[in-house]
């Protein structure tokens, strides 16, 4: 994309990096977005567990979603997202703390993985099976927790999305996902990387009125733009072209968010907003750790959770490893 390009198209800073989130507006179509591209931030969560390529490509996809979701949170507060199911893969949790963190850690079964993956079966819904996923959002305390479930009936992570919308919000949603290894210059140590669009239909110019979408950002093409294009139609537009998206041009290190959707959608144009940036942040800290052994078990439970002396508590999304005395805790409750 050309300098003369970019000004033509009103974008007036530089292009999004790894680790953002970039919504965006079909007004056209009546449809907003989201794009996300994680590198570092999700290297880091799926390389700290070292899982088996076929549970770090799941729960990478996991990790996207919900920084996809999470990021339209309005609030201070988390958005769960969590499957349980039959699979090898048993259970999946990843963590959005608004407004920029994530973690996320998956439980799988050794053998049940081993068997599918000889008998090629590494599919994400072979992988998940059959159980459900649920989707919370925490406001923090005094407030009601709200939690959306879904059924998974071995469906792949965007269909599963797509019917959680429909049932849930009632909002048309299209997603797509893609998870993939790169090797960087001067490393030969292959990294994690992924990216995912979400497109949501709003009709009759909703989207005119979204408070989600802070910034400015201009991505129209007014040189192929349509001015007589026909609105009613515009959510099948909009699903069309996401739909020639491939899972390379997804995870491509050398491609922005804003290239990325100037490729979809310079035809009917596209507006896009100031990045938000995503960051893997554990929120495990010795002081919750140290509180819920003090107020969710007894003395006696705690004395047998003692191994040489110590009750160790090791994190399952960051894996650091927090010591106590079980003494401790008389003294002080």
């Amino acid at each position: 994309m050309n300098e003369n390009l970019m000004s033509a198209l009103g974008l007036d800073r530089p292009e999004s990096r790894d680790d953002t989130v970039v919504p965006f507006t079909l007004d056209r179509l009546d449809t907003r977005g989201r794009s996300v591209r994680l590198g570092d931030a999700l290297d880091t969560i799926l390389s700290r567990h070292n899982y088996p390529a076929p549970v770090a490509r799941l729960l990478g996809e996991a990790v996207v979603l919900a920084a996809l979701i999470g990021s339209s949170l309005k609030f201070e507060g988390r958005f769960i997202m969590q499957t349980q199911t039959d699979g090898p893969v048993n259970l999946i949790v990843v963590d959005f703390d608004a407004p920029d963190g994530l973690r996320g850690y998956a439980r799988f079964d050794h053998e049940a993985l081993l068997k599918a993956a000889a008998e090629g079966r590494t599919r994400p819904h072979e992988l998940l099976g059959n159980g459900h996923l649920a989707m919370t959002i925490d406001q923090g305390p005094n407030t009601e927790r709200y939690q959306g479930i879904v059924a998974l009936h071995g469906n792949s992570l965007e269909e599963v999305a797509h019917t959680y919308f429909m049932q849930s919000e009632q909002i048309p949603t299209q997603v797509r996902l893609a998870v993939a290894e790169f090797t960087k210059k001067g490393d030969h140590r292959p990294h994690w990387r992924a990216g995912g669009v979400l497109i949501q239909h709003l009709p009759e110019h909703g989207i005119s009125h979204m408070a989600d979408l802070p910034g400015d950002g201009n991505f129209d093409n007014p040189e192929t733009a349509d001015p007589d294009f026909v609105e009613a139609d515009g959510w099948n537009e909009a699903k069309i072209h996401l739909a020639t998206l491939d899972d390379l041009e997804l995870a491509d290190p050398d491609l922005s968010s804003e290239r990325l959707l100037f490729r979809l959608y310079h035809e009917t144009g596209v507006r896009v907003f100031t990045p938000l940036p995503m960051v893997e942040r554990c929120t495990c800290s010795a002081d919750r750790i140290e509180d819920m052994l003090a107020t969710s078990f007894t003395a006696e439970d705690r004395e047998e959770m003692a191994v040489n002396g110590e009750i160790e508590v090791v994190c399952e999304f960051c894996s650091t490893a927090y010591r106590f005395n079980p003494h401790q805790f008389n003294a002080k409750h």
